[in-house]
C-alpha cells in the first residue's frame, strides 16, 4: 500500500450541486457542467425492469427511447368501504333496536323529499334563460328546499354536524372545492353554501335529484368528451366571474373514496386560475364506514338510518391564491390545493383516478378475483402514455380473456393463446418485453404498461399503415389468407393451416371474411404487442 498524500484533501472534490429554493416550495438542481464530462465513459442507465430490452429488442424498430420505469403499484385501495356488511355483536342490536327509528326517519327523508321537489319545481316553473343567474324570488322559493335538505341529514342521522373555520366571501374565494367520501357532502353544501355545481351529464335523469341540481344552475359535463371538459371550464371561469351567480362547488377527486388517502384531482377547478378555498369533510367512525364504494346505495341508506348518530365534522381551510406568475398554471394550484387537503386530513396523496374505479367495476363485471389487483393509478398511466380509461378498460377485457389466477397473473401460454401467436423466439420475446420480474407470468400492470408504451411511440401508427401495405402484396385494399401465411412464415415459422387461421380472424375485427385496412389497424390499435409480427418485413433482407 502506498504512502498516502497528506497534501491531497481527505475528501476528492465531487461535482457542484447547487440547489434554487423557490416561493412555491419547489426544488431544482443545477449540476456543474464538468459532471457530464465525467460520465462519458459510463455506460447509459437502463431503467431497472428493463434490461432485457437492450439485449433482445422485440420493438427496437420502433424507437430508440427507454421505456419508463416501472415503478412498483401501491396496495391502497381507495375506494373500498371498510363495513359493507354487518359484522358483530353490538352492531347487529343496534339495528334492532334502530328499526323502529329507521322508520320514522324514512317518513322524514320521504315528506321532506317531496316537499323540497314541490318547491323546486316551483321555482323552476316557466325559467327558460338558464344561461343568466337565476332570479331572486325564485331563489327565496329554493330555501324551501334547502331547510328540507337539512331535514334530509337530520334523517341519515346527522343530528348535529361539527364545523372548523368559517367559509371565505363569494368575492374572496368564487370556487370551493372538496374532497368527496358520501352523496352526503353535496346535501350539505346545498344547505350550507347553495352553490353552483359540476356534474355528470348522467345526473340530470335521475328523479328528484336531477330537478334539484338544475335548480343550482348546474354545469353538465361528460368526462369522456374533451368538448365537454373544455365547454365546462369555459362555464365555470364564467360563473366565477361574476358575482351575480353563486359560488362553485366542485370535487376535483371525480369520485367517491374511502376518504383514506386522496387520489387525483382533475383541472377543472384551476384552469380558471380564481382563489380556491379547500374544505375538508370526515365522518369519524368505529363500527359502521359511511363511504359510499364497493356498497349499493339502498345499503348504505340502510345503515345511515338504523345507527344512532352518524358523525360528520367539516372544516374550512385557509384560501389558496394563485401568485401572479402562475395564475395559468392549474397543474401548481392543483397541488397547492390537493397538499392542504391531504395535510389536515393526515393522508397520503395517490395517482388514482377515476379511471381505477372503472377498471374495479369492470374487473368485478368479469368476475375476477381480487378485483382491486387490476387498479394501476390510472392518473400516472394517463400522463406517460396519453392513453383514455376506456382504452385502459378495452385492455383488461383483453387481459381478462387470458385467465388470469387469483393473483392476477397471466401465464405465457394464456397469452400466446389470445394473441394468436405461436411458441417461437419472436412471440417469447414480446412476452419476455413484458415479463419484467423474469417470474413466467405477468400482471394487468405490465400489460398494460407495456402495451401503452409501444401504441405510444410516434412510429407505431406509420409502421401499422406501412405494415399492411406490404402485406397487401396484390394492392387490392385486402389481406387474404395467402397473404398472411406469406408474412407468418418469416416472423413466425413453421406456422400451421390452423394458427394461420387463428390470427386471420383475429385481425378480422367486423367478422366480414376479409382484412380490410380498417381491420388490420383497428386491431394493432387494441393489441400493439402484435406489430413485431409484422413489422420485420419492412427492414432489408
Amino acid at each position: 500500500m502506498s504512502d498516502p498524500d497528506l497534501s491531497s484533501p481527505l475528501i476528492q472534490h465531487q461535482p457542484e450541486v447547487v440547489i434554487s429554493i423557490h416561493d412555491d416550495g419547489e426544488e431544482e438542481e443545477d449540476y456543474n457542467p464538468s459532471a457530464g464530462q465525467q460520465n462519458q465513459n459510463q455506460q447509459p442507465r437502463v431503467p431497472r425492469g428493463f434490461q432485457h430490452d437492450h439485449l433482445n429488442p422485440p420493438f427496437g424498430f420502433l424507437s430508440d427511447a427507454e421505456p419508463p420505469v416501472l415503478c412498483p403499484p401501491t396496495t391502497v385501495d381507495p375506494f373500498r368501504n371498510d363495513t359493507p356488511g354487518v359484522s358483530g355483536l353490538y352492531e347487529a342490536i343496534k339495528i334492532v333496536i334502530c328499526l323502529p327509528i329507521a322508520l320514522l326517519r324514512l317518513v322524514i327523508f320521504g315528506a321532506s323529499l317531496a316537499v323540497g321537489y314541490v318547491a323546486t319545481k316551483l321555482a323552476l316553473a316557466g325559467w327558460k334563460d338558464k344561461h343568466n343567474p337565476m332570479p331572486c324570488w325564485r331563489c327565496r322559493i329554493m330555501w324551501v328546499t334547502r331547510i328540507c335538505t337539512r331535514c334530509i341529514l337530520f334523517s341519515f342521522g346527522y343530528h348535529w354536524i361539527r364545523r372548523k373555520g368559517k367559509p371565505a366571501r363569494r368575492d374572496i374565494a368564487p370556487i370551493v372545492v372538496s374532497n368527496h367520501v358520501s352523496f352526503i357532502e353535496p346535501i350539505f353544501f346545498f344547505y350550507e353554501l347553495s352553490p353552483t355545481i359540476v356534474a355528470s351529464e348522467s345526473h340530470d335523469s335521475l328523479p328528484f335529484v336531477g330537478t334539484i341540481i338544475r335548480a343550482m344552475q348546474v354545469i353538465y359535463v361528460n368526462r369522456f368528451s374533451q368538448e365537454s371538459r373544455k365547454n365546462a371550464v369555459h362555464e365555470i371561469k364564467r360563473k366565477a366571474s361574476s358575482d351575480r351567480f353563486p359560488r362553485l362547488l366542485l370535487f376535483p377527486e371525480g369520485t367517491t373514496t374511502n376518504g383514506k388517502v386522496l387520489i387525483s384531482f382533475q383541472l377543472g377547478a384551476f384552469i380558471p386560475g380564481y382563489p380556491i378555498q379547500p374544505v375538508v369533510v370526515r365522518y369519524p367512525h368505529v363500527h359502521f364506514d359511511q363511504s359510499w364504494g364497493n356498497i349499493s346505495l339502498l345499503m348504505l341508506m340502510f345503515r345511515m338510518f338504523t345507527q344512532f348518530h352518524n358523525f360528520m365534522e367539516v372544516e374550512y381551510l385557509p384560501v389558496i391564491y394563485p401568485s401572479d406568475t402562475q395564475k395559468q398554471n392549474a397543474v401548481r394550484l392543483s397541488q397547492k390545493t390537493s397538499h392542504a387537503i391531504a395535510t389536515s386530513l393526515n393522508v397520503v396523496q395517490t395517482s388514482h383516478s377515476y379511471g381505477d374505479l372503472m377498471l374495479l367495476n369492470r374487473a368485478t363485471e368479469l368476475k375476477l378475483e381480487n378485483p382491486s389487483n387490476y387498479m394501476v393509478e390510472m392518473a400516472k398511466v394517463a400522463s406517460l402514455f396519453h392513453i383514455s380509461s376506456l382504452e385502459a378498460v378495452r385492455y383488461l377485457d383483453t387481459f381478462s380473456s387470458m385467465n388470469p389466477d387469483s393473483s392476477g397473473r397471466v401465464t405465457l401460454h394464456d397469452f400466446l393463446r389470445v394473441l394468436r401467436l405461436k411458441p417461437c423466439t419472436l412471440s417469447k420475446g414480446i412476452f419476455g418485453f413484458i415479463d419484467v420480474e423474469k417470474a413466467g407470468s405477468i400482471t394487468f400492470r405490465q400489460f398494460l404498461f407495456a402495451s401503452a408504451h409501444v401504441s405510444a411511440q410516434p412510429l407505431f401508427q406509420q409502421t401499422c399503415e406501412l405494415a399492411f401495405s406490404h402485406c397487401d402484396t396484390d394492392g387490392d385494399g385486402f389481406i387474404s389468407i395467402q397473404e398472411l401465411g406469406d408474412v407468418l412464415k418469416h416472423t413466425m415459422p413453421n406456422s400451421n393451416k390452423e394458427e394461420i387461421q387463428g390470427m386471420y380472424l383475429l385481425l378480422d375485427e367486423d367478422k366480414d371474411q376479409r382484412i380490410s385496412k380498417d381491420d388490420f389497424l383497428s386491431c394493432l390499435r387494441r393489441n400493439p404487442l402484435l406489430i413485431p409480427v409484422f413489422a420485420p418485413i419492412l427492414s432489408p433482407t
